[in-house]
C-alpha cells in the first residue's frame, strides 16, 4: 500500500482499513479523477506562494500527514521538506493516480494511502503536522474532521490548511448554483462557512491560531490559509 516509506514514517492505516468497501462519498471524485489530474492550477502564483509558506513550517525531522491529498501534486512538492509524508485520500482513483506519479518521480519518505478524513484511521499523537488543502469545505462534518486531524497531532504539532470559504462567495453560488450542480451530479457536497467561522471552528478545538493569510493573486481570494498549533 505504501510507497517509499522510510524507517521513520508514522503509522499508516491498517491493512484491515485498506480492505474496506469503496467509500460511497468517493463516487463523484473517482469519476472526475482523470480530469482533475489534468486540469491546470487556476492561480499558479498563489499556489506557489502557499507552497513557500508551508515549507517554512516544515522540517526534515518531521513526520507529516496530508488528508485529502487528491492526485498527489502538492505532496510531491512538499515531501522533500519533511522526514516522512503520508498523503491520503478517500478516492481510490485519486490515490491510484498519485501512486503512478510517485512511481515515475520517486521522492524519499513519501507514501500514499487510501483513507477517509472523516474516519478514525490514524494513530493519536503520531504527526508533527497535518496538512489539509482544498478539503475542509468538502467534509461531512467540519468539527468531526478537525477533531480527528488534531488527535493525530503530537503536542505542539501544526494544522496547516488552505480552504475555500464558500460563505464569502456571492450568495447565489452556495444557495442556488451549487445545489443545482449537485443535483445534476456536477458538484460534490459543499459546506458553507466564512474564513472567520473556520478560524472559530479550529480555535474551539483548543488550537492556537498562529497565522492567517490569503495568497491569491487573481481578484478576491476566498481561500483562507491557516496555521494553528496544538498546545503542549
Amino acid at each position: 500500500m505504501a510507497l517509499h516509506t522510510t524507517a521513520h514514517s508514522a503509522p499508516a492505516p491498517s491493512s484491515a482499513q485498506a480492505r474496506t468497501a469503496p467509500n460511497p462519498k468517493a463516487v463523484f471524485w473517482d469519476r472526475i479523477a482523470r480530469k482533475y489530474a489534468s486540469d491546470p492550477i487556476a492561480d499558479m502564483a498563489g499556489y506557489e506562494a502557499t507552497l513557500r509558506r508551508v515549507r517554512t513550517w516544515l522540517s526534515v525531522d518531521q513526520d507529516v500527514l496530508e488528508i485529502g491529498c487528491g492526485t498527489g501534486t502538492t505532496a510531491l512538492q512538499l515531501a522533500p521538506s519533511t522526514r516522512s509524508l503520508l498523503a491520503t485520500d478517500f478516492s481510490a482513483d485519486m490515490i491510484a493516480i498519485a501512486r503512478d506519479k510517485l512511481a515515475h518521480r520517486p521522492v524519499r519518505g513519501l507514501s500514499f494511502a487510501l483513507a477517509d478524513a472523516d474516519t478514525p484511521a490514524f494513530a493519536h499523537g503520531a504527526y508533527h503536522a497535518v496538512l489539509a488543502f482544498n478539503l475542509l469545505h468538502l467534509v461531512s462534518d467540519l468539527d468531526h474532521t478537525l477533531s480527528l486531524a488534531i488527535q493525530a497531532l503530537k503536542p505542539g504539532g501544526l494544522l496547516i490548511t488552505k480552504t475555500p470559504c464558500v460563505g464569502e462567495m456571492n450568495p447565489l453560488i452556495p444557495h442556488l448554483a451549487l445545489p443545482l450542480m449537485r443535483a445534476l451530479g456536477k458538484a460534490p457536497h459543499v459546506l458553507c462557512f466564512t474564513g472567520d467561522e473556520l478560524q472559530s471552528a479550529i480555535a474551539r478545538h483548543g488550537m492556537v491560531l498562529v497565522s492567517v493569510e490569503r495568497h491569491g493573486t487573481r481578484g478576491k481570494d476566498i481561500r483562507a490559509f491557516i496555521v494553528a498549533r496544538k498546545p503542549l
